[in-house]
């Protein structure tokens, strides 16, 4: 993940466009817009899961109805996605990150076999199982996802258009220096350890709580709160759905805003979350259109976890294809000049991109 995101990262600095205007100058478009297209998607229906999940945690914890959270909860999503600058709404995700230390609290909160979880973590089993596989390919479809190649390129051009760097979003190429990458490098790292240590304690709290007690079919953020509850206590559930909560705040714009950046670059249009709206239609009105189809997705009967396990399949197969056309780029010296990938990059992001590329072809087999 942090190789891959740091290649990203990369190709938003020296070019001074996002991912989707680099792959749509020097690459296949008819890829680019298979691959937009399929991002949409998936990213409209992570968008309805992520906001239906918070309606439900916050109607655990307030009261008041389902339906009144969901719309103020996009309401407020949308006002401060729209109408707060770049830079104040990039503060606000900074420390909204703080709420995930509420999944490592509740980790302590629970009785746990540190030793056999240690284990466990070096020592992986495998299987060749159906419902395995399909696990494995939704992890990293949720991990190393393509929203979020989208997002890292696009964030460090927002950055140097914030510093000054660049005048406006793919026009102009900064000026950068090494120091600017290993400044990249250094924050990629950190947040991708950091993302991942997230999930290791989320993993760590529904093992040893739901899954030792034979519950391994969850369907909504409320049952799983709810069911945590009667195993770890009234404090471990009121963390766990403030989690919940704070998560979904982070996901949502993010989600809407790759979508965004991708469609934007690829149609032509002015991209930015640095431009105010009325500068902006086309780019602030995907992010419109996909935060309400989201609202809407929450009044079929798929149930939100289900939504955001399948959609982390989908990416998850989608993403060796973006990884490979990321790994061309990362070596382009046509694009990337003197700082294409190192040794390091690109034996880690061949080995990743393979990997993926397998277990999305074993679970395709296993599934016809």
């Amino acid at each position: 993940m942090i190789v891959i995101q740091e290649m990203c990262g990369r190709i938003g600095m020296v070019t001074g466009s996002g991912l989707a205007g680099v792959i749509k100058k020097h690459y296949s478009k008819k890829i680019l817009y298979f691959m937009v297209f399929l991002l949409l998607i998936a990213n409209t229906v992570n968008i309805g899961a992520n906001l239906g999940a918070m309606a439900e945690a916050s109607e655990l914890v307030l009261g008041m109805s389902f339906n009144f959270w969901l719309i103020t909860i996009t309401t407020i999503t949308l006002i401060l996605e729209i109408f707060l600058s770049y830079k104040t709404y990039a503060k606000f995700l900074k420390y909204l990150t703080l709420s995930l230390f509420a999944y490592i609290i509740t980790v302590f909160i629970v009785k746990q076999d540190w030793h056999y979880i240690l284990t466990s973590t070096v020592i992986p089993s495998f299987s060749f199982d159906k419902s395995y596989i399909l696990n494995i390919v939704a992890i990293f479809g949720t991990t190393i996802s393509p929203y979020l190649f989208f997002w890292q390129a696009n964030e460090e051009v927002e950055e140097e258009i914030e510093t000054g760097k660049l005048k406006a979003m793919g026009v102009g190429t900064p000026k950068i220096n090494n120091k600017d990458i290993k400044n990249m490098r250094a924050d990629t790292i950190i947040g991708m350890l950091f993302s991942n240590l997230i999930m290791f304690f989320i993993v760590v709290t529904t093992a040893s709580t739901l899954h030792l007690n034979g519950i391994t079919s969850i369907t909504t953020a409320a049952q799983a709160a709810t069911a945590l509850k009667p195993f770890a206590g009234d404090y471990a559930f009121i963390l766990f759905t403030l989690g919940i909560i704070g998560t979904g705040l982070l996901a949502v714009p993010v989600l809407a805003g790759s979508a965004s950046y991708a469609v934007a670059e690829t149609l032509g249009w002015k991209a930015g979350l640095y431009r105010k709206l009325k500068q902006a239609h086309g780019f602030y009105g995907v992010i419109i259109v996909a935060t309400l189809a989201g609202l809407l997705v929450n009044l079929t009967p798929i149930k939100p976890f289900t939504m955001l396990y399948y959609t982390a399949v989908l990416n998850g197969l989608c993403a060796p294809i973006l990884m490979t056309l990321i790994l061309m780029i990362s070596n382009n010296k046509k694009i990337l000049g003197k700082h294409t990938n190192g040794i390091f990059s690109n034996l880690a992001g061949f080995i990743i991109t393979l990997f993926m590329g397998i277990c999305g072809i074993i679970l395709i087999g296993t599934l016809l």
